[in-house]
């Protein structure tokens, strides 16, 4: 095959404040045209660091390149030194040689300027052609990564298209200029499984038909599994492992890469506890140490299904949850977006219900309503046999005692000017529970409980990685000991071996305190791990519910079907 990168031996590091701080060490890595290499590891671990540095999109006035050497081949049979090349050199070759899909399409695309205009702005810029024509390519593009009625997208806004359509829209401007080499960083992370699987055929299909090079980056080997040629494993800014990826997966031999394949929660039986990086492996002066994995002898009895039967601990009846979508001249509403509709179900005490679905399909709505921080349009939400809607503030607070929420987004949900202390007491100081000093004590016995301690009362969220601040989030909803918890994808966008700590913890908690869940995700693996039941949405309806085994091994939608067979197997080449 014919070699299109080669990085030899890259150290990467960043100076601040006169610190150097070590980024990556040691990077060799090649492409060749027509080869899909998958880079895998946690945050962390220097993935994009890597990838950003072949574009030089590092700040220069921090970005010391130590040692090593990134070659870019032409067509001409030389070869371009990237380290060495001057910004007008860069120029032509970003978004015309090498193009990059950014992990978020949202952040990535301009919010003021259409999806057209977008795609056609780095066509311009590197194709000598007409408005029209460059108009017409965009749209041509936008048919091949199947965007629906591509004309009308084109005069769209970002925030007018869903997620997975965004990222269409940056792989068709990624690939807009016809490059040698694309990179895509985390191009799928926290997409529902169709519309990740959907990407990942259009990536592999583009490889293939147009014979370019392709970097993926992602922090879950499952992921690649199933499309990539060579995968190459990186542990906190160092390759571990690289080979093809019938090895790495069948034969991986770095205890970290065991560590990636054996947390992932689909291998694992129900009621097991989830293995972990530090199960496999320790550092020591900076040596990796790898040990011998033994599954643990306690939690590791297969659970039996929760008997649902008795009374419920919540009853939904008949429940709609509608917003005006148009309204005539005379400020009537016409027609209604219908995001809950006619939706029934009973959640029994102790149980761990499962709402799986897509993006939009209501899942989130309906999690929201049922602790009626959002209203309901009708029907009846009973909790321990009483309405709770229409009920007033005093009432509706006094309730909130018993009922929490773990949010989706632990940034969004924490407040960056108080120190996490606060933020977990904040819930005891709003419902006046204990004086100031107990407050603390038990907000550092929950620090404890969530596997962090008294050290990181007074830090701010931004001081925490994600997986740290979503067992603050985990921490501040459990402090009041609530009897009923929503779990709104709250472990959508970890790193695997961060989303087994957390699943173990929740887990763990439950069993302790014994509450009932219902637990949201687009990810019907974790589901089917965490579950006793599983309710499936799509476009506001239930679809779908079950045992949780009856429905992820013997599902009855063509819905559901459609969900489990769109989830990442890893590897299943010959």
């Amino acid at each position: 095959m014919e070699s299109l990168l080669s990085i030899e031996q890259l150290d990467i590091a960043f100076q601040s404040e006169g610190i150097v701080h070590s980024a990556v060490e040691n990077i060799t890595l090649h492409v060749n045209r027509g080869e899909l290499v998958a880079v895998v590891g946690e945050s962390g671990s220097g993935k994009s660091v890597t990838s950003l540095s072949v574009l030089q999109l590092l700040p220069k006035d921090t970005t010391i390149y130590a040692n090593g050497k990134i070659s870019l081949s032409d067509s001409n049979g030389g070869f371009t030194d990237l380290l060495r090349a001057g910004e007008a050199a860069m120029q032509q070759i970003r978004g015309n040689r090498v193009s990059m899909i950014f992990q978020e399409p949202m952040s990535s695309l301009n919010p003021v300027i259409t999806c057209g205009k977008q795609v056609m702005e780095a066509i311009l810029q590197h194709r000598k052609m007409t408005v029209a024509e460059a108009k017409a390519q965009t749209i041509t593009l936008f048919e091949t990564v199947k965007l629906p009625d591509p004309s009308a997208i084109f005069d769209r806004f970002p925030h007018q298209i869903s997620g997975g359509q965004k990222q269409r829209v940056m792989i068709a401007m990624a690939i807009s200029c016809k490059p040698d080499l694309l990179i895509c960083d985390e191009p799928t992370t926290a997409l529902d499984v169709t519309v990740q699987k959907t990407i990942l055929e259009l990536i592999k299909q583009l490889q293939l038909t147009e014979n370019i090079g392709v970097i993926f980056i992602t922090h879950d080997l499952s992921v690649v599994g199933q499309i990539a040629d060579r995968i190459v494993v990186m542990y906190k800014g160092k390759m571990v492992e690289q080979g093809f990826a019938k090895e790495v997966f069948l034969q991986p031999q770095h205890p970290y890469t065991k560590a990636l394949l054996a947390c992932r929660p689909a291998l694992q039986p129900k009621g097991t506890k989830l293995p972990v990086v530090s199960d496999f492996m320790e550092v020591k002066n900076g040596e990796v140490i790898a040990k011998n994995f033994e599954k643990p002898v306690t939690d590791q009895t297969p659970i039996s299904p929760l008997r649902t039967t008795g009374e419920p601990i919540l009853s939904v009846r008949n429940l709609n949850v509608w917003y005006p979508d148009k309204r005539n001249f005379l400020g009537k509403t016409t027609s209604f977006f219908k995001a809950v509709t006619d939706v029934s179900f009973d959640v029994f005490p102790g149980e761990t219900l499962g709402l799986v679905g897509e993006s939009g399909c209501g899942k989130t709505t309906l999690g929201r309503c049922l602790l009626q921080l959002l209203p309901a349009t009708s029907g009846s939400i009973f909790y321990h046999g009483k309405n709770i809607i229409g009920l007033g503030k005093n009432e509706l607070q006094i309730l909130r005692q018993e009922m929490q929420i773990i949010f989706q987004d632990p940034f969004g949900s924490l407040n960056p000017r108080i120190t996490v202390g606060d933020a977990i007491a904040e819930p005891l100081k709003v419902h006046g529970l204990l004086n100031a000093k107990q407050r603390k004590e038990k907000v550092i016995t929950w620090l404890e409980k969530v596997n962090l301690n008294a050290g990181h009362y007074n830090r701010y969220p931004h001081e925490f990685s994600g997986g740290q601040r979503q067992r603050i989030v985990i921490a501040r909803a459990l402090i009041m000991n609530p009897k009923f918890v929503v779990c709104d994808e709250s472990v959508s966008a970890l790193d695997v071996s961060v989303q087994a700590q957390v699943l173990n913890l929740l887990n763990e908690l439950k069993k302790e305190m014994g509450f009932t869940a219902i637990f949201i995700s687009h990810d019907l693996g974790v589901v089917n791990y965490i579950s006793d039941r599983i309710m499936v949405m799509q476009k506001g309806r239930i679809e779908e519910i079950g045992l949780a085994e009856d429905v992820y091994y013997h599902p009855q939608s063509a819905y559901t079907k459609q969900l489990i067979a769109a989830i990442p197997k890893g590897f299943t080449g010959g």
